[in-house]
């Protein structure tokens, strides 16, 4: 299928992606799974999870082969890559216009969505990030990478977690700190809400090269230009433009507040991107972690933390016991 893995299209932290043709003729990506030591739990995560996915957001499971300790899945085949290649500027690199950024990010919402509230049952990600959004030959935005996925019954009302999971920078702060609120569907909202943040400034959320202290979290600092009433200079923005970036940047701040119950749902994220910026509130400045904690305990601190780290995590922890409904 794969002419002996001619071709690679990529690697994660739970293997290789390589380009392939089925017999009829059809592109597909065929990622190889990385042996790993929970014998073989990320590969059923991910066929039991996206198996039985069908949204035009979320990108299609074709098949899966198993031989031995060798596991593969077969995906359909995503033209233009992930969309970490077309936010961040790089030397050569293709640009979207504004507009089509606003709609990608629309459209990876509404994918999200579905997985909360339109599947039989209620899937959350936990690994949302650029890296794992890949775009077809339309530029059509598709959620992907389910390895850290987990399912729960849509009766489920609180979540217990033994791990933490995601990637620093992208994960929400109730994966680190029990007391901000329960671990929900809400972890993926900061996670889009981080994602949405980069696409509309088409920078990494944190800088530690930035030319002012203040803006070494883009966050904290775009939310200080708003609530002091200034304009965000965007080069070669429209005022179109100016409209659709401003909306994002909002939305995202109101993603990626510290608390869960402060945070939309998803479905509330797809009205507020698709409504009027004029109805928007701006929200209150986001935080990276609880106040009384980092008085007490400093081991989360900036300084250690590398928040553009890209590397997913799975990482074993004591039971976290949700205090928060998980339908908030």
């Amino acid at each position: 299928m794969t002419k002996g893995f001619k071709v690679k299209l990529g690697k994660g932290g739970f293997g290789s992606v390589y380009k392939g043709k089925l017999q009829s003729g059809i592109d597909v990506a065929v990622k190889m799974l990385s042996k790993s030591k929970d014998n073989g739990q990320d590969f059923v995560n991910e066929v039991a999870t996206i198996g039985r996915i069908h949204h035009v957001n979320v990108v299609g499971l074709i098949g899966y082969c198993v031989e031995g300790e060798k596991r593969g899945l077969i995906y359909e085949y995503m033209a233009n890559g992930s969309l970490d290649k077309f936010i961040f500027s790089k030397e050569g690199s293709v640009l979207l216009s504004y507009e089509k950024i606003y709609e990608i990010s629309l459209g990876i919402s509404h994918g999200i969505a579905y997985l909360h509230r339109g599947c039989d049952v209620q899937i959350l990600h936990f690994d949302i990030k650029p890296h794992n959004i890949l775009l077809d030959d339309n530029f059509t935005p598709k959620v992907s990478d389910f390895g850290l996925a987990k399912l729960y019954s849509t009766k489920d009302k609180s979540i217990i977690l033994t791990a933490i999971r995601g990637t620093l920078g992208y994960m929400a702060p109730e994966l680190f700190y029990k007391n901000v609120g329960g671990v929900s569907h809400k972890a993926d909202v900061y996670s889009f809400g981080m994602l949405l943040m980069e696409m509309a400034s088409g920078r990494r959320n944190s800088d530690p090269h930035a030319e002012h202290s203040s803006q070494n979290y883009f966050p904290f600092w775009i939310h200080d230009q708003f609530k002091e009433e200034k304009d965000v200079d965007m080069e070669g923005a429209s005022d179109m433009d100016k409209i659709l970036i401003r909306k994002m940047f909002i939305v995202a701040l109101w993603c990626i507040q510290l608390k869960p119950c402060d945070r939309p749902t998803m479905s509330k994220v797809v009205e507020m991107l698709e409504g009027k910026v004029e109805s928007l509130e701006i929200p209150p400045k986001p935080s990276f972690y609880p106040h009384e904690m980092l008085e007490h305990d400093g081991r989360f601190n900036s300084d250690e933390i590398s928040w553009s780290d890209s590397t997913s995590y799975n990482v074993s922890v004591d039971k976290i016991t949700p205090n928060q409904s998980y339908l908030e």
